[in-house]
């Protein structure tokens, strides 16, 4: 008869050696989606499903901007929000290690010591008079739940996938940085440019003033053409001081991107490509080439199949439907029977012989706990758990649509701007002529001054136009980047064991 627990916790044992393979999760495919085989075409059509296996570098280094490669660098590096994304998947990776514990045995060390003494008058006395006692017990326990129905160790997946999840949201998140850094970077570069055609244009305007004022001391013109030069002198002051006001608030913002203090933190920019004095049309297209990368690299936009293989967003939103997917087999196993096998031992004496055989104690049992009647809230949480993988299914395809028409409309954009660029460089061409041949008739007095006003003001016009179509062109080309993918590849997403930042044997303990 002293052989019966002995027997009964050895089946136990060897039940859950059996059962420790049953699985309740649901199998998981993750949905395909029928795809054009090229980018808003016609033709035929290939089945794409989500994976990866592109790698790709920093894809800003096209831009050929030692500049822009410094910052990118320094963002990555020391943006407080990137940062906080970071302790995010850190956490997560965490919280897969937590679950995982449940998988092992659970075993902790005891030591107690103790002197009582009895009451004189206590109300049951010993019939020896002793009262005073001395207790001293060490030992240990253990415990462990088997995973027959792999409620833990589905529920260990399931985190891990979550920890895979939340590493493709640093992943955005880090792209997001880059490409809004790229944005803001040749923003700024915009303004660069801008300033350049207004500091140009108002050296234009000041010869005019001056021609004005020879003419009118000449007697040959009227004191109103003089006037309106200075006008036009001042309005362009104005302006550059306004472009001016918005280049430096651009480069606040560049500084927290960076996370460095915006009194600190400066873009030198970019220096002037002529002297005073050259041909106003030569100066202008030389200024307008070289603060802005001219050409703008070509972006390969690969095939609309591929996109599933590029981007972390849509990694992320698939590990989550993965997540819960596993979850399921979690509220499935909470109808089956939770089990315990516990075991105690050690040794107790009322003096210090805690070493002596026949003072040693243990207890060895185990337990079962089966819901009967809960009021439906097994059911409850089993039909959540379906909905809730339903939820992040439907979340998937919104992510992979938007995902399409985000690039589609970057490549819609690059092409529409490629055009109106050119278009509106032959407008500043033909502007500028139309300025130098006003100037040149008012000064050999063949055309009144409002002529002449009026070729300027449409010169500088056209060319703070181009210069900003040349920068929404820039920033389109690193949209369109972006929606891509960037340099992402999910080659570098972690796989579920590589989440887990640590084995439990590890000694190290400041891990």
């Amino acid at each position: 008869m002293m052989h019966l627990p002995r027997l009964a916790v050895a089946a136990l044992l060897s039940a859950a050696t059996m059962l420790s393979g049953c699985d309740l999760a649901p199998d998981y495919h993750p949905p395909g989606f029928i795809l054009p085989a090229d980018w808003a075409g016609s033709g035929p059509f290939t089945r794409a499903h989500p994976a990866d296996a592109l790698p790709r570098g920093p894809w800003w280094r096209m831009f050929d901007d030692p500049v822009l490669d410094g910052l990118e660098s320094r963002a990555v590096a020391g943006n407080p929000d990137l940062a906080a994304t970071a302790e995010a998947y850190t956490q997560a990776r965490d919280l897969a290690a937590e679950a995982r514990a449940g998988l092992f045995p659970q075993i902790t060390a005891t030591a107690s010591t103790s002197d009582n003494r009895r009451s004189d008058h206590a109300l049951f006395r010993s019939s020896t008079g002793i009262r005073t006692m001395s207790s001293n017990e060490w030992g240990g326990t253990a415990s462990w739940a088997p995973d027959f129905f792999s409620r833990i160790r589905n529920r260990t997946r399931a985190q891990k996938q979550l920890a895979q999840a939340a590493a493709a949201d640093l992943a955005s998140a880090r792209l997001a940085l880059e490409v809004e850094l790229a944005h803001d970077y040749f923003a700024l570069r915009g303004l660069d440019a801008q300033i350049a055609v207004y500091r140009q244009s108002i050296r234009y305007y000041e010869t005019a003033v001056q021609i004005t004022q020879l003419r009118l001391g000449a007697k040959i013109a009227a004191a109103l053409d003089v006037e309106r030069a200075k006008t036009q002198l001042a309005q362009a002051q104005a302006l550059l001081t306004d472009t001016e006001a918005s280049r430096e608030l651009m480069a606040h913002a560049i500084a927290v991107r960076c996370g460095a203090d915006a009194s600190t933190f400066a873009i030198a920019p970019i220096a002037m490509p002529s002297e005073p004095g050259t041909h106003p049309a030569t100066e202008a297209r030389a200024t307008d080439g070289a603060m802005l990368p001219d050409p703008i690299p070509a972006v390969p936009a690969s095939v609309p199949s591929l996109l599933l293989q590029r981007r972390p967003d849509i990694a992320q939103a698939e590990r989550e439907m993965a997540a819960a997917n596993t979850s399921i087999g979690v509220s499935r196993a909470a109808f089956y029977p939770d089990v315990t096998i516990s075991l105690t031992g050690g040794f107790m004496d009322s003096g210090w012989n805690l070493g002596n055989i026949a003072n040693s104690l243990w207890s060895v049992g185990a337990g079962a706990m089966l819901p009967l009647f809960q009021g439906g809230l097994r059911r409850a949480e089993l039909q959540r758990s379906w909905s809730q993988y339903a939820q992040t299914r439907d979340q998937y395809r919104a992510r992979v649509l938007d995902a399409f028409r985000e690039v589609e409309d970057g490549l819609t954009l690059t092409r529409k701007l490629a055009t109106e660029h050119a278009q509106q460089t032959d407008a500043v061409t033909a502007a500028l002529h139309t300025q130098t041949m006003t100037l040149q008739l008012y000064t050999g007095g063949l055309t009144n001054y409002l002529d002449a006003v009026v070729a300027q003001e449409a010169a500088l016009t056209a060319r703070i136009a181009a210069v900003q179509v040349r920068t929404r062109q820039l920033q389109a080309s690193v949209s369109l980047i972006g929606a891509l993918g960037g340099g992402w590849s999910a080659a570098a997403l972690p796989g579920e064991d590589a989440t887990l930042p640590f084995h439990p044997l590890d000694p190290d303990f400041r891990k």
